[in-house]
């Protein structure tokens, strides 16, 4: 039980440094593709470490995890896609 605790130490301060690394890096970077790439692998990354470890779905049924597996594909991809094409999801995101 003990080690448990300890691997769930090492990925909550591996989150916080992926937290804390992003956040210093988009203070002082230039906003880009790059950087909406970066930020959207963290995102998927964190988000993985987070439902297989922190809400323990890795024994969940099949369905249920990879719906939430899909949730961090399908979001950091919207993200860098909402990045490419900004004019386009204004069109159709205008009344």
């Amino acid at each position: 039980m003990k080690r448990l605790y300890q691997s769930l130490d090492v990925l909550w301060l591996l989150l916080m440094g992926m937290t804390l690394g992003t956040t210093a890096v988009a203070e002082n970077a230039h906003p880009g593709l790059w950087m909406t790439v970066v930020v959207a692998v963290v995102v998927g990354i964190k988000g993985r470490l987070v439902v297989d470890h922190f809400m323990e779905l890795r024994t969940a049924r099949a369905p249920i995890r990879h719906l939430m597996n899909a949730y961090f594909y399908v979001f950091p991809t919207l993200i860098v896609l909402a990045s490419l094409y900004p004019e386009r999801l204004k069109e159709w995101t205008t009344l």
